[in-house]
């Protein structure tokens, strides 16, 4: 004879099994799919892991080649760097360096190309921003004025504005546009700390184009808006 205790449990025991015929596959699948995603997860790390440490390796290549000074070792270096971790930080500081030593070797257009993949591929916008900045260098050096514009026209993050506005008057100052030059100056010269030495160096370039930093207040200075003008007519794509 049953007791009230086994009819209490066998009315739990079906209840159980109710719930387990309805709910049953739903958790089955949810527990699968949580741990797959762990699974995954973990496999990620390794594999994000193990891709760094190789390409930490190949920039030591890089390293290397560069203190080599052999500009075919280190050409090879990068484009391997590039086929291989073309979106980590390692081979974005790879081209940086490569194009540094290429340019000390008299390998310009070389170094530009390294340059500008860096400028074109990197993810990190201050490691693109010292691309174009260095491009625009050497294309001033090959008098290429308006490719030179061409890599500061576009956005850049806003601790490069007093740098930009540097490059792009000494690039205004080799094509004889002294007033596009002056303006640009006296942006720089306004938007840089006043306790760094690079707001020195461009003092002694406003004072060559004929214009006292002391005598500049806020309103002397061009906006944005009306002293880049000249640079975005020319720059525009």
């Amino acid at each position: 004879m049953a007791t009230p205790l086994d009819l209490e449990e066998q009315e739990q025991l079906d209840q159980l099994k109710h719930f387990w015929n309805t709910y049953g596959n739903l958790i089955t699948w949810t527990v699968l799919l949580v741990a797959g995603a762990f699974v995954a997860w973990n496999g990620w790390q390794y594999l994000q892991r193990n891709k760094a440490a190789q390409a930490s390796a190949l920039y030591d290549e890089v390293e290397r080649s560069a203190q080599s000074g052999d500009p075919a070792r280190i050409e090879r270096a990068l484009t391997e760097m590039k086929d291989r971790f073309a979106g980590t930080a390692y081979a974005q500081q790879a081209g940086l360096l490569a194009a540094k030593t290429l340019h000390e070797k008299g390998k310009n257009d070389e170094s530009r190309a390294a340059l500008a993949w860096v400028a074109e591929h990197a993810v990190d916008p201050g490691y693109q921003a010292v691309a174009k900045l260095r491009l625009a260098a050497e294309l001033l050096d090959a008098k290429s004025y308006d490719e030179a514009l061409k890599q500061l026209s576009g956005e850049m993050p806003k601790e490069f504005d007093a740098l930009v506005a540097d490059r792009k008057g000494d690039i205004y100052l080799a094509e004889g546009k002294r007033d596009e030059a002056k303006a640009e100056y006296q942006k720089a010269w306004s938007a840089f700390d006043p306790r760094t030495d690079y707001r020195r160096l461009v003092e002694i370039k406003l004072n060559a184009v004929g214009v006292d930093p002391k005598s500049l207040t806020p309103a002397a200075v061009p906006s944005p808006s009306s002293a880049s003008a000249p640079a975005s007519a020319k720059t525009a794509p």
